[in-house]
């Protein structure tokens, strides 16, 4: 299952994690982004211990949103010790999200 990213937390889990990091800047009102749900889901199970994979609300957590300039939604961030190495903005086949990955 994905992990919930929110304002508090996202240093300590994103930004410090161990592993790299892909975050999906979502909201609830977002059908994109409704639509790479479940492909974001499947990825987290596929890449459980190689990659944390896990969702931002952009409507519960703006700070963090506007930190990285999430303009438009869905966006996939790819993390890499705390630095941002690639980003997905829109809604992509998962392929396309398993090529990033696997290029982490």
């Amino acid at each position: 299952m994905a992990f919930q990213f929110t304002d508090d937390n996202f240093k300590t889990e994103a930004l410090e994690a161990e592993l790299p990091v892909l975050v999906d800047f979502y909201a609830d009102w977002c059908g994109p982004c409704k639509m790479m749900a479940p492909v974001v889901e499947a990825l987290a199970t596929e890449y459980e211990g190689k990659v944390k994979i896990g969702k931002l609300n952009v409507d519960q957590s703006p700070n963090t949103a506007g930190q990285y300039g999430i303009m438009s939604i869905p966006t996939l961030l790819f993390f890499k010790n705390g630095e941002v190495v690639n980003k997905i903005v829109g809604a992509v086949p998962k392929a396309d999200l398993e090529q990033a990955l696997n290029a982490l």
